[in-house]
């Protein structure tokens, strides 16, 4: 590579330096004039930005003005809308203010009105009291006594309604339900005497059995407890004495010293003492007979002797065991047509009279002691009620209650199960008569039909037909309240008009 000319090198250095001022002028007026075209365009770009900034200016200030005027309509609408609003309620203030004028007004006429009918009823009361005679006291009293009259009137009218609607039903199942009881159970009637008679040989043994001085008989008093009665009665010794037991164990063993022969204190107390063994096995297996004949297992010991004791008890001559296994199996029947407890129903039947046991040792209704016993044995609670309440002592809330009580009534009051004195008979009739009689409107009672129904005669004008229904409920329940009675007693009222006229 050739180097460098120096010369050439001098020359454009000094070339240089000469021209470089005329250079810099060249640039510095070719920048000013570049800077004034710059200046030129920003002025025109200023001016260009001014008017759109005035036109936008206008435009805005023209939509504004536009609001402004929008704005001004609406608010003159709604000074409007109000103007009319507050003329309309005015107009209505003003009418309501006419309104209330004129209710104060129509409200100063009714009190005038109401004064003036006040007047007028104090002086229609004052002439009613002088027309009437009665003052206002009296005449209140009067009519409170003519509601009463209405009310009981009402009342009576209502419960024969009631009545007659709870007869349709219930006296059809009822009849139904006893009717098939008695139906499969026709066990005989068993009417006995209450005395026990020993019947001896001859008039000899009488003497026997007095012994010297008395001292057989006194033997024998002393060692059953019951007394003899030796009268001139021929052939016939009578045993007296308020314990049957007593006197069944003197009977049997006043025959068996007949048989042997040999009567002496020394052998009477022998006898009697096998007598007694004999009678306590009798009643043992009576007791457990009765259980299986009535189909009530499961009793306890002293309940099965106490219910072979009722073998030697009778009520209205009927006896009382015999009655209480009647009882047990109508009970039963009874139950199971109406779907209550059998089991209940029938073990209450048959130890509803277990009371009458001990009714001789222990004081007391046999009914209330019948359910003692019961509980102090451990029978069954609903069987206990049913104990207590077959008399309807209690509340009868069980239905097992009201079958005991319907077959005792059943067992008891069919015909020729029980007897009763002439006595006695003709106390209870006159009993029932007085009863029938201590009502008002009744003219005349009969007590018909053994003692089992009663008809009353009323005076028609004292009673209507719903006073006769409530008499006919009234004296039955009070029959029921006072009287001791077997089954049941039928109340039947008869109202009768006669209207008799004659052609002549």
């Amino acid at each position: 590579m050739s180097k460098s000319n120096p010369f050439l090198g001098v020359i454009s250095s000094v070339f240089g330096v000469f021209t470089a001022p005329f250079t810099a002028k060249r640039k510095i007026s070719e920048a000013e004039e570049k800077a004034k075209m710059v200046l030129a365009e920003a002025e025109a770009k200023q001016k260009s930005l001014l008017i759109e900034a005035k036109e936008e200016t206008l435009k805005l200030k023209g939509q504004a003005e536009q609001e402004m005027r929008e704005r001004q309509r609406e608010l003159q609408q709604i000074e409007r809308r109000l103007t009319q609003k507050d003329e309309t309620l005015d107009r209505k203030i003003e009418g309501y203010e006419r309104k209330e004028r004129t209710l104060q007004q129509k409200h100063q006429e009714v009190e005038h009105l109401r004064s003036q009918i006040e007047e007028t009823k104090k002086h229609q009361v004052q002439q009613l009291q002088e027309i009437a005679g009665l003052t206002h006291a009296e005449a209140r009293e009067v009519l409170l006594r003519q509601v009463d009259m209405d009310l009981e009137h009402e009342k009576a009218r209502r419960m024969l309604d009631i009545d007659h609607q709870i007869r349709q039903d219930s006296d059809r199942r009822a009849r139904k339900a006893i009717a098939l009881a008695i139906q499969r159970l026709t066990s005989d009637v068993v009417s006995e005497t209450a005395m026990t008679v020993v019947h001896i040989p001859s008039d000899d043994v009488k003497g026997r059995l007095i012994g010297r001085e008395g001292r057989n008989i006194r033997a024998l008093e002393n060692a059953t407890g019951v007394d003899l009665i030796i009268d001139d009665t021929p052939e016939v010794v009578t045993l007296s004495g308020f314990d049957p037991v007593r006197r069944e164990i003197a009977r049997v063993a006043i025959g068996k010293l007949i048989l042997d022969g040999r009567i002496h204190p020394a052998r009477i107390e022998d006898m009697v003492e096998r007598a007694r063994k004999e009678v306590e096995e009798t009643i043992h297996n009576e007791g457990q007979q009765a259980i299986v004949d009535a189909g009530v297992p499961g009793l306890s010991p002293e309940i099965v002797e106490l219910l072979g004791r009722l073998k030697y008890r009778y009520s209205y001559g009927q006896n009382v065991l015999k009655h209480s296994i009647e009882c047990a199996n109508l009970a039963g029947i009874m139950a199971a047509e109406i779907g209550a407890n059998v089991r209940v129903a029938k073990a209450g039947a048959l130890l509803h009279d277990i009371g009458k046991a001990l009714t001789h040792e222990i004081e007391g209704g046999h009914a209330e002691i019948g359910g003692d016993i019961a509980r102090k044995y451990g029978i069954h609670a609903d069987v206990a009620r049913a104990i207590e309440e077959h008399h309807n002592d209690g509340e009868n809330v069980n239905v097992e209650a009201f079958i005991v009580a319907a077959s005792d009534a059943i067992s008891g009051g069919r015909p020729g199960a029980r007897r009763d004195t002439a006595e006695n008979y003709v106390k209870r009739l006159q009993a029932l008569e007085e009863v029938a009689n201590s009502f008002p409107g009744v003219q005349k009672s009969f007590a018909i039909q053994a003692g089992r129904e009663v008809r009353i005669m009323v005076k028609p004008e004292s009673l209507d037909d719903a006073s006769a229904a409530k008499l006919a409920h009234d004296v039955a329940k009070k029959v029921h309240d006072n009287l001791v009675y077997p089954g049941q007693i039928k109340v039947t009222v008869i109202r009768e008009t006669r209207i008799i006229d004659y052609a002549k």
